[in-house]
């Protein structure tokens, strides 16, 4: 497997991305989904499936993928996204480590454009935004987009960055800034927690444009409007008090530690200086 330095150089070609697929009584969508991601071939390091607690037939449906490189956990009861991610996580190995739904509202076939900035050297974490529309975008609730965007919003005031997404699953990250980070929050918290923390980092951060199939609730859309709420509260917690505890403050330490060095090791080798020069102060 490619080495940080290698990444950085753009140098990537063999497998290096983890897929990370949280899944809850998802039986008629996630085989699909398995497909397509593996479909993406060579670049696919391992893909992670964490089952937490399905009732539904999600476990039988899993059972019928044979790919050796589709690892799957199950939680013993249904705990929550975050939970499920946490636990993907400390599993996870590759260089590239990138979130996938269970569901078919984001397209696998996207993902090689959402981590080309991280191949390319020019980013160490990257969000596909749901709202720089490239190809296609389902018409649905006006309500979850206006409390995306405030969220969006809210989180952007706290953390001076420019996103217009922060809410995306496709979040994708070098591992070393998203590896050290121990999840706190529930449900679907992480979103707000990711964003916060990583803003804290001096992490360089890109957005690119990815399609949106959302589902309705009929179709088993799962967020709800308690969803809603404890993100507002996340987006204080983690901005204001969160990075000054100890757990915050040790990620933060350890990813710039990381991403110090891992720049230095990239950075081209000028020699020595001339004999008889004087180094410029």
């Amino acid at each position: 497997m490619p080495s940080m330095a290698d990444l950085h150089h753009g140098a990537a070609s063999g497998p290096v991305l983890s897929i990370l697929i949280p899944v809850y009584n998802e039986e008629r969508t996630i085989v699909d989904v398995l497909r397509r991601v593996l479909a993406l071939g060579a670049i696919v390091h391992e893909v992670i499936v964490v089952d937490d607690g399905s009732t539904d037939g999600t476990a039988a449906s899993l059972e019928t993928i044979k790919d050796l490189r589709v690892r799957v956990f199950r939680q013993p009861r249904n705990s929550g996204k975050t939970a499920a991610i946490r636990r993907a996580l400390a599993e996870a190995t590759g260089a590239v480590v990138i979130v996938q739904d269970a569901d078919l509202e984001y397209d696998p076939a996207e993902i090689p454009d959402v981590i080309a900035p991280i191949l390319n050297g020019q980013a160490d974490v990257v969000y596909g935004s749901r709202f720089l529309v490239r190809r296609a975008t389902r018409v649905l609730y006006f309500y979850h987009y206006l409390a995306n965007r405030t969220l969006t919003f809210l989180s952007n005031l706290l953390t001076n960055r420019n996103m217009s997404d922060i809410e995306t699953c496709y979040k994708a990250f070098r591992a070393e800034v998203i590896k050290p980070l121990s999840l706190s929050s529930s449900g679907f918290g992480m979103e707000v927690e990711i964003t916060a923390m990583v803003s804290k980092t001096i992490a360089v951060t890109y957005e690119v444009p990815i399609s949106y199939h959302g589902r309705t609730y009929q179709d088993g859309k799962k967020i709800g409007a308690v969803d809603g709420l404890q993100a507002f509260w996340y987006i204080f917690y983690y901005n204001l008090v969160h990075p000054w505890t100890h757990r915050g403050r040790t990620y933060i330490d350890a990813v710039n530690a990381q991403l110090t060095a891992s720049r230095d090791a990239s950075a081209p080798d000028e020699g020595p200086a001339p004999t008889g020069s004087r180094m410029p102060r």
